[in-house]
């Protein structure tokens, strides 16, 4: 099974994550913040992987340690989850459309953590969430989840859609990449013979 629950509690944030790379996308989050609900649920949805999120943070400073925490421990738990790698694609990428928006994320699952970021938001927030927290997000994914990370926007016609494509793009490509394949299901993708 490749599943796993983390739990982390600092005087920020309070979390507990549980994921299974081989569901089927159910998912709940509860993070006290509405739209990164709404983009962690495409996270899950679109990935596939099973994910519960919970997260209680100090959200009357503000909603950084919140995303910033969650992307830490979502991370955790995918490497966790992930084991040795064995059988795993390993690379991925999605070119995303939402309407007059184009996302690409393409990723390796390589045990080397690295994120580019190419997306700019025209405004400063949407809704009650600083945009600049995406990135934010992403990079704590990355770096606990030990994948390169590309994520970068050709266009966009709303934030909202820029944002969403972000985490539909990420989320395509991530369930590609740790798909098991099965011409290969007895092997680390790597001529080291690790990862």
């Amino acid at each position: 099974m490749r599943t796993a629950s983390i739990a982390r509690k600092t005087n920020e944030t309070e979390i507990a994550v549980s994921i299974d790379l081989d569901g089927t996308g159910v998912h709940s989050m509860k993070t006290g913040v509405g739209f990164f609900d709404h983009m962690l649920d495409q996270l899950s949805r679109h990935s596939l992987i099973d994910m519960d999120v919970r997260c209680k943070g100090d959200l009357h400073i503000d909603f950084h340690h919140t995303v910033e925490d969650v992307g830490i421990a979502l991370g955790q738990a995918i490497k966790e989850a992930l084991g040795d790698k064995k059988g795993i694609r390993r690379y991925a990428s999605c070119d995303l459309p939402m309407d007059g928006t184009l996302t690409r994320a393409a990723l390796d699952v390589s045990g080397r953590a690295f994120l580019v970021f190419k997306a700019e938001f025209s405004q400063g927030k949407i809704g009650e969430i600083d945009t600049e927290l995406f990135r934010e997000f992403f990079q704590a994914l990355a770096i606990n989840a030990g994948i390169t990370l590309h994520i970068e926007n050709f266009y966009f016609d709303n934030n909202h859609h820029l944002a969403e494509s972000m985490f539909k793009a990420v989320a395509r490509a991530l369930r590609d990449a740790v798909e098991i394949d099965s011409r290969a299901a007895d092997r680390v993708p790597s001529t080291k013979g690790t990862l």
